[in-house]
């Protein structure tokens, strides 16, 4: 797991149940949880919570973040526009786990109405324990940054 206990984590009105859920996770994990909101069900946009968390990982001020909507593909679109942000849209354990050990993501999203709580925080959990390989993958994402 991460040393730095601190996440941030944001989502739209669609998976807005969903991310108070994972911030109860969170905080039982241990972290420091900056919360972008939104703060209801109320209809929003998106681009501007996918934008906080994005914004603040690709800045340096979070090492990770995680976003939701109700697929996940829009927060996807909007956060991986970030330099050194790697948006990873995971809805099995696998995707997951192999976001961090060979893509070293520092943003993990969510599709709340595509994944059930249970699932949610298996993905979570696995995702914020498993370490980044390096070596080769290292490699490989410098030159996407390139």
């Amino acid at each position: 797991m991460d040393t730095d206990k601190t996440i941030i984590i944001g989502s739209d009105h669609a998976a807005y149940g969903l991310k108070e859920k994972i911030k109860d996770l969170l905080f039982t994990l241990g972290f420091r949880v900056e919360d972008a909101g939104t703060d209801s069900e109320a209809s929003v946009n998106y681009v501007e919570y996918g934008k906080k968390v994005a914004g603040a990982v690709s800045k340096g001020e979070y090492p990770r973040g995680i976003l939701l909507c109700g697929t996940g593909l829009g927060m996807s679109y909007v956060a991986n526009r970030f330099k050194g942000v790697r948006a990873a849209l995971c809805s099995d354990v696998f995707s997951a786990q192999m976001s961090r050990q060979h893509n070293d993501a520092n943003v993990l999203v969510l599709g709340g109405r595509i994944v059930g709580d249970v699932l949610a925080f298996e993905l979570v959990k696995t995702w914020l324990n498993t370490g980044f390989e390096g070596g080769r993958h290292l490699d490989r994402i410098q030159s996407i940054d390139d």
